[in-house]
């Protein structure tokens, strides 16, 4: 990079500065990992916006790691973001106030420069793929008190719960984990995620119409839309992005059941998709494609870095809900008399990805000019693109 180009990005970009972190520490931001060195004092050049820090302590050998602990932040230009290592605790920790403006002038005058690692700028559009709905107060509304996500918090939140197989494998990891503290030493610091109900139950409504309740989620949808995220569709959305990260990066197992219930919640909707809310569902298809194809390509190599991503074959067997409810949905939206034309290319971008990267089978079907058919389905739908002033098309029959 240019010399001066690389000045202006260091000044106007934000910097994460972090003092005194044991050498062998992995230390990420974003989709990016450091493995922490004698000279290593923190990451300059973090563009402005929502990133997530996330951090695993490790034995003095290197060999054996901590569970991550992770924080989101929204940098502002120059901003400078100051930890001090805790030796004790074995945490990154705030400094005094007078301390910190001592340590932000000395950032901003360049006295740390050689001992910042830069942020990685070639990466940057997959995270904003990733994290692109979450705004400061999607952060401000569900983080836990004191801003931590760490899996050694949760022991009390997600014990009396039903777990599946990748659940109650991660339990067991934390539980032999050497590092893992007793589960009384912690109180509930869990974030404050939405409750989604798993079976809608309502006084007055007779069995049949309580069973068309919970075989379609739209109306759950449409309240918890009103009742909790005051009508925007981005605040549900960025919540399911802040579920994601937090599960992935920061290998938070309460954040993985609640981007389980959002999904469940929104794959679980057979009317919604076709009326209103066809913009929320493309954005929510396209959402999750980019959290599954990143998920699934950097899992192994994650691994192999020492920070153990949490896709592992619970994911790939075809028994999991994920695959059940894709295979609902995508029947749904292909079989559809009328669908807009964005939702049926990201739903088979998704559907294609699943096939490709886990083998997963879905119906056969075959491709003409696009749109999938059965071969000898006299019912299939009849192509029309009609002109709509948003551009959009559909699939009418």
């Amino acid at each position: 990079m240019d010399p001066e180009k690389a000045l202006e990005l260091v000044k106007s970009g934000a910097t994460l500065l972090l003092l005194d972190v044991p050498q062998y520490t992995l230390i990420g931001i974003d989709t990016q990992v450091f493995s922490v060195g004698p000279a290593f004092k923190g990451i300059k050049m973090i563009p402005p916006g929502v990133h997530f820090v996330f951090y695993s302590s490790s034995t003095r050998d290197g060999k054996e790691f901590s569970p991550i602990i992770g924080f989101f932040i929204d940098a502002g230009h120059s901003q400078v973001v100051v930890r001090v290592w805790d030796q004790q605790e074995e945490r990154l920790i705030r400094v005094p106030e007078e301390e910190e403006e001592r340590y932000m002038q000395a950032v901003r005058s360049l006295e740390f420069d050689k001992n910042l690692g830069p942020y990685d700028l070639s990466l940057f559009a997959e995270w904003k793929r990733l994290s692109n709905y979450i705004t400061k107060s999607t952060i401000e509304r569900l983080e836990p008190i004191g801003a931590e996500i760490t899996v050694t918090h949760e022991s009390g939140i997600v014990n009396c719960t039903c777990k599946s197989a990748l659940e109650r494998a991660l339990d067991e990891q934390l539980k032999n984990n050497k590092f893992s503290a007793p589960a009384e030493k912690h109180p509930k610091r869990g974030c404050y995620y939405t409750i989604i109900p798993r079976i809608i139950k309502r006084k007055g409504v007779d069995s049949k119409q309580l069973t068309s309740l919970n075989l379609d989620k739209t109306q759950l949808l449409e309240t918890l839309l009103v009742k909790d995220y005051g009508g925007s569709e981005e605040s549900l959305l960025g919540e399911l992005q802040f579920a994601f990260i937090a599960f992935l990066m920061g290998q938070s197992l309460e954040a993985f059941m609640q981007w389980k219930s959002l999904v469940s919640l929104l794959l679980g909707c057979t009317e919604a998709p076709f009326c209103t809310r066809s913009q929320l569902f493309t954005k929510f298809i396209k959402v999750i494609y980019y959290q599954l194809k990143y998920g699934l390509q950097k899992d192994r190599s994650a691994r192999d870095a020492g920070a153990s991503a949490l896709l592992d074959d619970s994911w790939f067997s075809s028994d999991s809900f994920l695959h059940h409810l894709c295979k609902d949905f995508f029947s749904l939206v292909e079989d559809a008399s009328i669908v807009d034309g964005d939702l049926l290319s990201w739903t088979r971008k998704l559907k294609e990805l699943l096939e490709n990267s886990l083998g997963w089978e879905f119906q056969q079907r075959s491709a003409v000019d696009g749109i999938y058919f059965e071969e000898d389905d006299e019912y299939a739908p009849v192509v029309e693109m009609l002109d709509e002033p948003s551009g959009s098309e559909h699939m009418t029959a």
